[in-house]
């Protein structure tokens, strides 16, 4: 299954294992930059291109079992230890020949917030769709130039619109802000981040600006719920966010 082991090129990579996985029923979608790449045009020329690492992915609880054996016959180590303890949630392999890892989030992303997937990875296609791509980069409070980059091309390429796995959805980005004051207070400073980040990219700014602004909104004019509220007063006095700790592979030597 999948050729003689991982690729170099952690697109081409991507898309092996999205045909070995779909020739095995496995339902994973490929998230982070990557993901990105693979639905922005934009991504794959300057000044949005950019050299990708490790690969990210989310996948239903029910294909678990099945991506266990996948990843290993695709030539991935599995890291034994971390899957028996945190595979309920996250699953964790190593391509040793590249130096590359494997995520694969099970459900939910869960990195400094807390994105449910559950109702969302039936889409078409290989990757997340956009807007749980849009959220899984505005979810990151340390949040790295690569991903501004990533989150340009993304709003260039696609528009905001409501009821659409092929565009950004204003109306599922406000309902689980709505439910979450932090998540709602990173996604603003990363908003922040991003406007300040566009003046030195040379793009349709006013585009992805605009994209930016109507997103906003819908964020805002959504009706915010008591408990919502309480923690908004609270402010940053409170930490509110969570910062993930690094996975280690145990064949990778110590610093």
């Amino acid at each position: 299954m999948g050729g003689n082991g991982p690729l170099e090129d952690p697109i081409e990579e991507a898309e092996r294992i999205e045909s070995a996985a779909r020739a095995a029923q496995v339902g994973i979608k490929l998230l982070g930059g990557a993901g990105i790449h693979i639905h922005s045009p934009s991504a794959h020329r300057p000044p949005l291109r950019r050299k990708y690492g490790d690969l990210d992915y989310a996948m239903p609880k029910r294909d678990r079992k099945a991506a266990l054996a996948l990843f290993p016959a695709l030539g991935y180590e599995a890291n034994e230890r971390f899957n028996l303890m945190q595979g309920d949630r996250r699953l964790y392999f190593f391509d040793n020949a590249h130096n590359r890892q494997v995520d694969v989030f099970i459900d939910s992303i869960r990195m400094s917030h807390v994105i449910d997937l559950r109702e969302r990875l039936d889409c078409e296609g290989p990757c997340a769709t956009p807007s749980d791509l849009l959220l899984s980069k505005l979810q990151i409070y340390e949040m790295n130039r690569k991903d501004l980059v990533d989150l340009t091309a993304l709003l260039l390429d696609h528009p905001v619109a409501g009821g659409s796995d092929e565009a950004l959805d204003p109306d599922y980005i406000a309902r689980l802000t709505a439910e979450d004051w932090g998540f709602y207070r990173t996604m603003q400073v990363n908003i922040d981040k991003l406007d300040a980040t566009l003046d030195e990219l040379e793009i349709d700014r006013d585009l992805v600006r605009s994209r930016l602004a109507e997103i906003w909104k819908a964020v805002e004019d959504r009706a915010k719920p008591l408990k919502w509220r309480l923690r908004a007063q609270v402010g940053d006095r409170v930490k509110w966010y969570e910062l993930p700790e690094e996975v280690r592979s145990p064949y990778q030597p110590d610093e």
